[in-house]
């Protein structure tokens, strides 16, 4: 069963940094992209950030400068670096990817980040 786990999400301060990586169990080639999603008490899932195998990257308009998202595909990881914090991303990220092999895509549980003014 091919998982994501997520990990590195936390309480940071508001300016503050952080670097969430999410880790496939099997090689991130597999998939046509991998990306970032928050999930808030008022949405679903929304798109962060997204990097597909072409090496292209898709941000968030809101978000773009800020966060940062990195494919290793020899650690099959994916990060995603949150900098300049603002309370309001504070939310779960959820980890995704998707590819022809995968209908309906895989997601991760996600991870808790909660940023404090």
């Amino acid at each position: 069963q091919v998982q994501l786990v997520e990990s590195g999400g936390g309480l940071v301060q508001a300016g503050g940094s952080l670097r969430l990586s999410c880790s496939a169990s099997i090689s991130i080639e597999s998939f046509d992209a991998m990306g970032w999603y928050r999930r808030t008490p008022g949405s679903q899932r929304d798109m962060v950030a997204i990097a597909t195998n072409d090496g292209l990257t898709d941000y968030a308009d809101s978000l773009k400068g800020r966060f940062t998202i990195f494919r290793d595909g020899a650690k099959n990881t994916v990060d995603l670096q949150i900098d300049s914090a603002k309370p309001e991303d504070t939310g779960v990220y959820v980890c995704g990817a998707v590819g022809n092999s995968f209908p309906g895509g895989i997601w991760g549980q996600g991870t808790q980040v909660t940023v404090s003014s």
